[in-house]
């Protein structure tokens, strides 16, 4: 580079800066007009916007600005307006029964939403995604229901739980242990377990009495799953004959379930969820195809 004087140039009559590159002279053009207007507006925009809106740090806070307009703000006015809106879509939810939900199309269709939602948050862990369930905790797809599957009594076991501590009107049955109870003997176990397996269609181990086990049914079981193995939603006793086993029906399954008992928990989701969360989780419960 080459500084020479400051010169005109004869074709544009722009002055040079005087640099000069292999003979080629820099030409000192000045910005367009408008290009500088504009830039001199956002300058003053920038400053109108400094004090307009939050923009300043400060210790432990910010500048408010005069507008005192946040993004956060908005979102939570926005939050708000969509929680109104959706409460009241919900007073109708709140003031009809599961039945008159069940027949109304818009409640229906609003219910339905709200329990998938709430099914994902709260059921899904144990019972699938898709209520599927998986052992140990119930398929609620299958119609195979211990308390049973109409819509009221879904609502009641939703309300309630199922053995949970802190409610007085929570579902309660208790099959005793048989074998740690010390009520029936290892062989005993196993011959019913057997049994057990066949009003099911199932078939039994081979060498196992059966017939003992038919009889020892008769006397420990009859009285809560019924003579011929169906159960009872009064009592919340399994039906033995639907192929549908929350334990599994392999004979070291039924034979640890006999012995040991299982008595399972399910949480009283009035105690968690408001009443119009728990109508919408029947209705969303009962609709996945095993409810009566």
């Amino acid at each position: 580079m080459i500084t020479d004087p400051v010169q005109v140039d004869k074709i544009s009559g722009q002055t040079t800066t005087g640099h000069e590159w292999d003979g080629i002279r820099e030409l000192n053009t000045p910005l367009p007009r408008w290009w500088l207007w504009l830039f001199y507006l956002t300058i003053a925009f920038s400053v109108v916007y400094w004090f307009a809106y939050p923009a300043w740090p400060l210790f432990t806070s910010y500048t408010g600005g005069v507008l005192g307009y946040t993004n956060r703000t908005r979102v939570a006015e926005d939050l708000a307006a969509a929680q109104a809106g959706r409460m009241q879509q919900a007073a109708g939810l709140e003031k009809a029964t599961v039945d008159e939900i069940a027949r109304d199309p818009k409640l229906l269709e609003l219910a339905l939403a709200q329990g998938r939602a709430a099914f994902g948050d709260n059921c899904a862990p144990c019972h699938g995604s898709g209520g599927q369930g998986q052992k140990g905790y119930p398929n609620l797809t299958a119609g195979r229901w211990l308390w049973g599957g109409s819509l009221d009594q879904i609502y009641a076991t939703i309300q309630h739980g199922i053995r949970a501590p802190d409610d007085a009107d929570t579902r309660t049955s208790a099959m005793p242990a048989f074998g740690k109870d010390g009520i029936l003997k290892p062989d005993q176990i196993r011959a019913v377990a057997n049994y057990v397996r066949t009003i099911d269609g199932l078939e039994p181990e081979k060498g196992v009495d059966v017939a003992a086990g038919k009889k020892i049914f008769a006397e420990n079981c009859v009285a809560c799953h019924g003579e011929d193995g169906k159960g009872n939603i009064e009592m919340g006793s399994a039906n033995l004959t639907t192929k549908v086993w929350q334990y599994g029906a392999d004979i070291d399954d039924l034979v640890y379930t006999i012995a040991n008992a299982r008595n399972s928990t399910m949480p009283a989701w009035s105690n968690r969820l408001d009443p119009v969360t728990i109508k919408s989780l029947a209705i969303y419960v009962h609709s996945l195809g095993g409810g009566q």
